[in-house]
């Protein structure tokens, strides 16, 4: 296997389980040095160095970064990837949600940069990127207060990349459809008929299944490469067709 991150160093958001434990699993295998940023160690094991974070506390964020300072000098690569869900419209959303949900998925990303990028403007091969979703460009049914929040997670992408550009740090994100995760299970476990749902989240998406997580681990882990130096600005999808294919019924 290619080392191409060998000699760097990232954070990885939300590494304990899901897309960012397939994430930090990629860095480290292609020699990066991983720091995985959760609430608890997961199942990240051996794969990162974990360091107790909760993204939507500001004091855990700067206790993180101290602690993630004691132990490094530098650092080339975040992934900003921990994030929570919601379902429902924009009648059923209550003050609460949009509060708690915003506070995780945009203020949250937006702490993690704002720590992150001294260090990053100190690298040779700076990158961020950004777990965003389907639902910031396209319409989902019951997905009013999610889909608002990662809609500012791609806008706040494009804005941190112009910002980037005079210090070569490189800002992207990635568009996963319905992807295989342990929050996607947790929805399913709560429905009245569990297999239908899952059918249901299967055919809405062209390819007529789930988008896995190691799919998306791995467009995250290309736009991080060095090798991908122009790369900045970039939305990509990994959504099985979802946004740009209409198939007959």
């Amino acid at each position: 296997m290619s080392k191409d991150f060998a000699g760097l160093t990232a954070i990885v958001t939300g590494a304990g389980s899901g897309i960012g434990l397939e994430v930090a699993r990629k860095l480290t295998e292609q020699g990066a040095k991983v720091f995985g940023f959760d609430l608890r160690s997961g199942d990240m094991g051996q794969l990162a160095t974990f360091i107790e974070c909760d993204i939507a506390n500001p004091d855990s964020v700067k206790k993180a970064f101290v602690e993630f300072a004691s132990q490094s000098k530098t650092l080339d690569i975040l992934i900003n990837n921990a994030g929570i869900g919601a379902i429902g419209t924009v009648e059923q959303a209550t003050e609460e949600e949009w509060l708690r949900v915003f506070n995780v998925n945009v203020f949250g990303t937006g702490r993690m940069s704002a720590a992150a990028m001294p260090y990053l403007k100190a690298s040779s091969h700076a990158a961020i990127v950004n777990t965003c979703s389907l639902v910031a460009t396209a319409g989902v049914p019951n997905r009013a207060v999610y889909g608002a929040s990662k809609g500012a997670i791609y806008a706040l992408t494009l804005a941190m990349a112009t910002d980037g550009i005079a210090h070569g740090v490189r800002v992207n994100c990635v568009n996963p459809g319905t992807s295989d995760t342990p929050w996607i299970k947790n929805l399913l476990s709560k429905a009245d008929n569990p297999d239908q749902e899952y059918a249901a989240l299967q055919a809405r998406q062209p390819i007529g299944r789930l988008v896995s997580p190691v799919e998306v681990a791995s467009a995250i882990v290309f736009l991080a490469n060095p090798a991908q130096a122009s790369t900045t600005g970039t939305a990509l999808g990994v959504d099985g067709g979802m946004q740009g294919l209409r198939l007959p019924r």
